[in-house]
Formats: C-alpha cells, structure tokens, sequence
C-alpha cells in the first residue's frame, strides 16, 4: 500500500495537526479522490473558502478535520 498522501494544516486560531488521506486516495471506492494518485495533482492542494482544495473542485471537509485535529492532532481518512 502506497503512504504518504499527508498535508501539515494549521488553521486561523494555531490549531495545528497532519491530515493523512492515503488511505482515502488508494483504496478501490476512491471515486474522484483516486485523481491524486498522481502526486503532481496532489502537490496541487490550496485553500479555498477555508477548505483545503485541489483543481476538479476536490476538498476536504474543514470543520470535520478542524474537530479531529483538536481532539486528536490528526485527522486519518479512509474509505467509507
């Protein structure tokens, strides 16, 4: 299994924390996510409306990630 599709994300208040989506982006249920597979679409992350974004209109959930980082300082996501 291929690792490594983390983002270091700090968010306006200091709180701080990893986001790891490799699981997410590598397993069969993917769906628009296996697009960053390709790491140079990966590299691609910016912020938009407060959520981290990449070309496609592909984001995360902001509020969701800000939870899971203040609870546990990371925010892992798998397929559902």
């Amino acid at each position: 299994m291929e690792r490594g599709y983390r983002l270091n994300v700090t968010f306006v208040d200091g709180t701080s924390g990893a986001v790891d989506v490799s699981c997410l982006i590598i397993s069969d249920s993917a769906g628009v996510f296996a697009k960053l597979r390709d790491r140079k679409i990966f590299a691609k992350a910016y912020i938009e409306y407060g959520a981290v974004t990449w070309p496609g209109g592909i984001d995360l959930a902001p509020d969701a990630m800000y939870d899971s980082i203040r609870a546990a300082g990371r925010w892992i996501l798998g397929p559902d």
